[in-house]
C-alpha cells in the first residue's frame, strides 16, 4: 500500500501535466481510491499471515502502468496507513474535479515538488512500521535461495501441541523469535550498559534509543552494542553470566521451552553478542551449541564492533556430525514468521516451521519450578526488567532517591529510634513484624554464672539485616559480618564488628561481644536475593545456650541493595534509594545450642542444622549446602576473600 501511495502521488502530477479531460481524470482517480479502500477492508477481513493471493479489482486505467503493487502488512498498519493517507487524497483530488481550469506551468512545478516531498516523507515515517511488517513474498523469496524440503506456518495458540513436532535429533531455533516473549531487546542491552559500564553510559543508551528504532533492526543492534561495549574489558565483563540469565528466564515462553525439550541435540541461533546469551543457554537451557555474534576485541577490550556474518560450512560439521546427510533428514528448524531465515544453518534442515507473532505474545510464563537448574545466584543493581518506560522513571527517581536515601541515612544516625522511627515510616520504610519477639532477659551462662546478652541467629539478606532486628527490638544490638566497608562501618548506627574467619579468634570475640550485650549474626556468610538459604556456619552454635532465629525477607522495587561485583559501599545507598522498601520480621521459638563439644563436632551442625530448616520452613525457602565461595565463584570469578590490614587471613 506503501507502494500504491507513492504511486498514485506520480499519477496525480502525471495528471496535472497533461491535456487529459477531467472525465478520464476523475475516473482514474476514482477507480484508484476504490481499489486503495478495498485493500484496506481486505487486510481487515483477512489474516496478515494467510499468504493466500487476494482477489483485486483489475484496474483499466487510461496510463499504461496499470499495476499497483501490494505490500501486506499488519491490521494495525493498515488503518493508520489508511488514516494518514486519506486526507492527502482528498486534497490531491480537488483540482482534478474541473480540468478546464488547469494550473499553470508554475504550480505544475510546485505540485511537482509536493509529491516528491509527499515521497520522501513516506519512506522516512513509514520505517518504523514497515521494520515490523513483513512481506510473505519477500519470505517466498527467501525460502527459494535454500534447500529445506518444506515450511510449516503456524497460526495455532498452543504452538507445540498442533503442529505436528516430534522428537528430533537436532533442533535449531532462533532465540529471539520462538524463545523469548518480548520482541523487544533494548532491556538486555541496557543491562549491559548499567551493570558492565555505568549510570552515565546507560543514559547514553537510553537517549540514542529513538534513533535505534528509524533503522533496520541490524542497524539498531549495531548502535547498541557500540554504546554498550564500548571500553568495556573483556575479562572483567560477567554481566552475560552474572547479570543477564535472570531477565532472559523470566523473559523465556513456556510453549517455546517445551519446543525446545523435544530436541536431543539443541542449537541457538541468535543475533546478539554471543557473550550475552551463552550463559544464559548452556546453563539453564542446556543448549549444547550457540551460534552468536562475536566482538572484536582489541588490547583485552571490547571496540564495540561486531564481527560480520560467516557463511563458511566449519560449523556444520560440529552441529550435524561427519555425515551430514543423515543428520539433514531429522533436523528440525524453528524461525519467527516476522524474522527473515539469515542464517545459513537453517537451509540444513528438513522441516523449518514459522511461528506468528500472536502465538508468541499468548505464551504463559516460564514458572520457576520448571527451570532446568535452579536460579539462585544472580548479581547487579537493577531489581526491574528496564524496558524504555521503566527506565524513564528510573532515571526520573535517580536524583530523588539519591536525597531521599541521603535523607534517611542522617534520620538514622542523628536522632533516637523513638524519634527517628516515625519519620522513617513516613519516609517510605516499612517494617512488618509477623511474629512479636517475646520479653528478652540477659541469661546466666552455667560455667562462669555471668549474665549474657541473647544471640539472634537470621539468614542474610542485606547489610541493614541487624538494624531493621534492632529497629524491632526498640533498642540496640551488636552485628557481626564477614564483609563490611570502611564507609558503612563507620555509618552504622549500631555496632559493627568484622570477623577474621579464623574460627578460634572469632569463636573469643562473639563470646566478649554475648557478655556485653544481645549479638546478631548471619551464618550464611553473604546474602542470597532467591528463595534459598545457604549452608549455615555452626560457630554460633558454640556461642549461646539460647538461640532466637529470626526470619528475614526483603523487598524492593528498583535496586538491589547487595552485589558480589560492584561496589559494597554503596549496598545501603542503593537500598535505601527505593521509593518504598520494605521488611518482613518473625522471631521464631528458641533453639537449645551448645557451649561446648566432646562428640567430635556433631552437635554443632546438628544445631546449625537445625536452626537453617526452622528458618526455611518458616520463610518457604529451600535449604542447601552452598557457600559464600561458590557464590563468588559464580558471580564475581573470585572465593569473596578481602584481604585488608590487621586482619588474618583465613587458613587453607
Amino acid at each position: 500500500m506503501l507502494l500504491f501511495a507513492i504511486r498514485f502521488a506520480e499519477v496525480c502530477n502525471d495528471f496535472s501535466k497533461s491535456n487529459a479531460g477531467a472525465r478520464t481524470a476523475d475516473k482514474d482517480l476514482f477507480r484508484y481510491l476504490y481499489v486503495f479502500y478495498f485493500d484496506i477492508f481486505q487486510f481487515l477481513r483477512v489474516p496478515w499471515w494467510n499468504p493466500r493471493t487476494i482477489q483485486r479489482p483489475q484496474l483499466a486505467l487510461s496510463k499504461e502502468k496499470d499495476y499497483v503493487p501490494v505490500i501486506i502488512m499488519k491490521k494495525e498498519g493498515a488503518i493508520i496507513l489508511g488514516i494518514l493517507l486519506f486526507p492527502y487524497y482528498y486534497k490531491m483530488a480537488l483540482p482534478f474535479k474541473d480540468f478546464t481550469t488547469l494550473a499553470e506551468p508554475p504550480v505544475q512545478a510546485k505540485m511537482s515538488t509536493e509529491a516528491l516531498f509527499f515521497k520522501t516523507l513516506l519512506f522516512f515515517f513509514f520505517r518504523i512500521p514497515l521494520k515490523q511488517l513483513r512481506n510473505l513474498n519477500y519470505f517466498r523469496k527467501k525460502f527459494s535461495n535454500i534447500h529445506a524440503s518444506q515450511f510449516k506456518f503456524q497460526k495455532s495458540p498452543s504452538f507445540v501441541l498442533r503442529s505436528g513436532l516430534t522428537d528430533c535429533d537436532t533442533l535449531v531455533f532462533n532465540v529471539e523469535g520462538t524463545l523469548l516473549k518480548s520482541p523487544s531487546l533494548f532491556p538486555y542491552f541496557m543491562l549491559v550498559a548499567f551493570e558492565a559500564g555505568s549510570l552515565l553510559r546507560a543514559l547514553v543508551l537510553f537517549l540514542f534509543y529513538p534513533f535505534t528504532c528509524l533503522v533496520r533492526e541490524e542497524m539498531g543492534i549495531k548502535m547498541m552494542v557500540m554504546i554498550c561495549f564500548f571500553g568495556i574489558k573483556k575479562a572483567s565483563f560477567r554481566a552475560g553470566s552474572a547479570v543477564l540469565p535472570k531477565f532472559f528466564l523470566e523473559d523465556v515462553g513456556m510453549e517455546g521451552f517445551e519446543m525446545l525439550r523435544r530436541g536431543r541435540k539443541k542449537v541457538a541461533v541468535s543475533c546478539l553478542p554471543r557473550v550475552m546469551v551463552e550463559s544464559f543457554l548452556r546453563d539453564y537451557l542446556e543448549v549444547d551449541i550457540v551460534v552468536g555474534r562475536e566482538l572484536k576485541v582489541v588490547g583485552g577490550y571490547f571496540v564495540g564492533l561486531m564481527e560480520e556474518k560467516k557463511k563458511d560450512m566449519s560449523g556444520l560439521e560440529e552441529i550435524f556430525g561427519d555425515d551430514q546427510k543423515r543428520s539433514c533428514r531429522t533436523a528440525i528448524g524453528i524461525n519467527n514468521l516476522n524474522r527473515p531465515i539469515a542464517h545459513h544453518f537453517f537451509s540444513h534442515c528438513k522441516d523449518v516451521y514459522l511461528m506468528s507473532e500472536a502465538d508468541r505474545t499468548s505464551w504463559h510464563h516460564l514458572p520457576r519450578d520448571k527451570y532446568t537448574k535452579p536460579l539462585i545466584f544472580h548479581d547487579g543493581r537493577l531489581a526491574l526488567r528496564p524496558t524504555p518506560l521503566s527506565t524513564l522513571a528510573m532515571f526520573m527517581w535517580v536524583p530523588f532517591g539519591s536525597c531521599l536515601a541521603i535523607f534517611r541515612i542522617i534520620i538514622a544516625l542523628s536522632l533516637p529510634n523513638k524519634i527517628s522511627l516515625p519519620i522513617l515510616v513516613f519516609s517510605g520504610l516499612r517494617l512488618k513484624l509477623t511474629a512479636k519477639p517475646k520479653g528478652s532477659s540477659s541469661v546466666l551462662t552455667a560455667k562462669q554464672n555471668k549474665p549474657k546478652g541473647l544471640l539472634y541467629v537470621c539468614n542474610h539478606r542485606t547489610l541493614l539485616d541487624p538494624l531493621y532486628i534492632s529497629f524491632a527490638l526498640r533498642k540496640p544490638v551488636t552485628a557481626v559480618t564477614y564483609s563490611l566497608s570502611r564507609l558503612s562501618e563507620l555509618l552504622a548506627p549500631i555496632k559493627t564488628v568484622r570477623l577474621t574467619r579464623d574460627r578460634d579468634q572469632d569463636g573469643k570475640m562473639m563470646d566478649e561481644l554475648l557478655s556485653q550485650g544481645d549479638l546478631v549474626v548471619c551464618p550464611e556468610g553473604t546474602t542470597c536475593r532467591e528463595p534459598y538459604l545457604l549452608r549455615f556456619s555452626p560457630l554460633f552454635s558454640e556461642m549461646s545456650d539460647d538461640i532466637i532465629p529470626v526470619a528475614m525477607v526483603s523487598h524492593v522495587s528498583m535496586f538491589h541493595g547487595t552485589t558480589a561485583g560492584g561496589l559494597k559501599c554503596l549496598d545501603p545507598l542503593f537500598f535505601l534509594m527505593n521509593p518504598c522498601p520494605s521488611y518482613n520480621l518473625q522471631f521464631l521459638e528458641k533453639v537449645s545450642g551448645v557451649s561446648s563439644c566432646h562428640d567430635g563436632g556433631e552437635s554443632r551442625f546438628h544445631v546449625a542444622n537445625h536452626v537453617q530448616s526452622e528458618l526455611g520452613k518458616a520463610l518457604g525457602f529451600e535449604c542447601t549446602g552452598l557457600t559464600r565461595r561458590d557464590k563468588y565463584l559464580t558471580l564475581a570469578g573470585n572465593e569473596g576473600i578481602v584481604a585488608s590490614t590487621g586482619v588474618t587471613k583465613p587458613k587453607p
